[in-house]
């Protein structure tokens, strides 16, 4: 009967929490009990986007979606198909909650407050009778038949289905391993460099709008805003290079030389040729304004060049020399420094062993997994909790499917 189920999901984050309110809906005669190890739910939804929360991202081709995923592209089109940012759109907004766009593409709750989202996912599991028990330590998981019984510290617990939902918690990977799947290293992703003998360490603060970054030796490069920092170089472009060369830079010891190309909208001799004709046109002529003035100043200054001095009196290859620094600077990247807002993990449970149908295991019937226990993380911009509203779509929908109406609406 299928008031006798009892659906377990591990994990209060946005996919855990987003799991279990599809779940319970699928199936309102079900038990959906959430188990959350501390005392806190929905923690990274808290703090994402200073406190603002990224929800998703306004990209809705689920082809375009998956390129800003360095791992887990090839294995979410399917899922997108099903599930995607306009399908989250739609969902919080039939909960009273407005979404709006911004320019970089980025969704925010209109309020720009997380509270919202956090209150808006809290009321709905409470008012499905979603079970959710903090502070929850569990022992052990076995699966005796059909059934598994997760072993908590006072009680016993026998159900029919569970879901992994428990980030990059070594414990999550752990149970994934007891049972058959294989886990991927996992590495950080998403992390600011470190560059302690920049000669712009005090220029912290300092935005430039449009470069492209790439490691030396390597066709891994982004482009997109970088922001100076007092420790090294952090913003959207370096954000997504660091994903994307999660692995080499682990494998580097996160030592690595970056070009920065301080100009993306030109290339190297197109920018020498446009100095030549300024020099030729007007020799009186200083600098063009090419970038901000302090920053402009020092990178000159680091070739013995005065921005007041006119183009006319600067030699060809003075000129040329300028073109290549403003297009390969070359920094000496020396760690990284990650924040919670932003960081996620590269690496987890081995996609091979997932139906990316129902989200439940290859290797043990009746678990799932959902969200960042995955090897599958996007750029910064709203991208991983996608991951999450999808994965945990497509898992709540499956453990919930169990004796109910296949035909049930989307959003009922």
């Amino acid at each position: 009967m299928s008031s006798q189920i009892i659906n377990i999901v591990i994990g209060g984050g946005a996919a855990g929490i987003f799991a279990a309110i599809r779940c319970k809906t699928q199936n309102p005669h079900s038990q959906v009990i959430l188990l959350e190890k501390t005392n806190q739910l929905l923690a990274k939804v808290r703090i994402s986007g200073g406190g603002r929360c990224n929800v998703t991202h306004a990209c809705f081709d689920p082809k375009k979606l998956v390129q800003n995923y360095p791992r887990g592209s090839k294995e979410l089109i399917g899922p997108f198909h099903t599930f995607q940012p306009k399908d989250t759109v739609a969902w919080f907004e039939q909960q009273g909650v407005l979404l709006k766009t911004e320019n970089d593409g980025r969704m925010f709750p209109t309020t720009d407050s997380s509270e919202t989202i956090i209150q808006c996912l809290m009321h709905a599991a409470a008012q499905l009778g979603v079970d959710i028990r903090k502070q929850q330590r569990i022992v052990s998981i076995q699966k005796q038949g059909h059934q598994f019984l997760i072993q908590l510290q006072d009680q016993q617990i026998s159900a029919d289905a569970v879901l992994l939902a428990t980030g990059s918690s070594s414990w999550g990977y752990s149970v994934a391993k007891d049972f058959g799947h294989e886990i991927v290293e996992p590495v950080p992703s998403l992390f600011t460099f470190n560059i302690p003998t920049s000669p712009l360490l005090d220029l912290q603060g300092i935005a430039v709008p449009n470069v492209i970054v790439t490691l030396k030796d390597t066709p891994l490069k982004q482009q997109g805003p970088l922001l100076i920092t007092h420790w090294g170089f952090s913003g959207p472009a370096v954000l997504k290079l660091s994903a994307w060369a999660a692995r080499t830079l682990h494998d580097l010891q996160y030592k690595a030389i970056l070009l920065v190309n301080w100009l993306a909208s030109q290339n190297q001799e197109a920018l020498y040729q446009s100095l030549l004709q300024r020099k030729s046109e007007n020799p009186l002529q200083s600098f063009p304004p090419l970038l901000p003035s302090n920053l402009l100043q020092r990178l000159l200054a680091s070739l013995n060049m005065d921005p007041v001095t006119p183009l006319g009196k600067l030699p060809n290859k003075a000129l040329a020399q300028l073109a290549a620094k403003l297009h390969a600077d070359p920094y000496a990247i020396e760690g990284k420094t990650t924040y919670k807002q932003e960081f996620v993990t590269a690496g987890g449970v081995d996609l091979k062993g997932i139906d990316f149908k129902t989200m439940e295991s290859r290797k043990t019937p009746g678990l799932f997994f959902a969200g960042e226990i995955l090897n599958i993380d996007g750029v910064t911009g709203g991208f991983n909790f996608q991951n999450a509203w999808t994965t945990g779509w497509l898992a709540g929908t499956a453990m919930g499917e169990e004796g109910v109406d296949k035909n049930i609406s989307k959003f009922s």
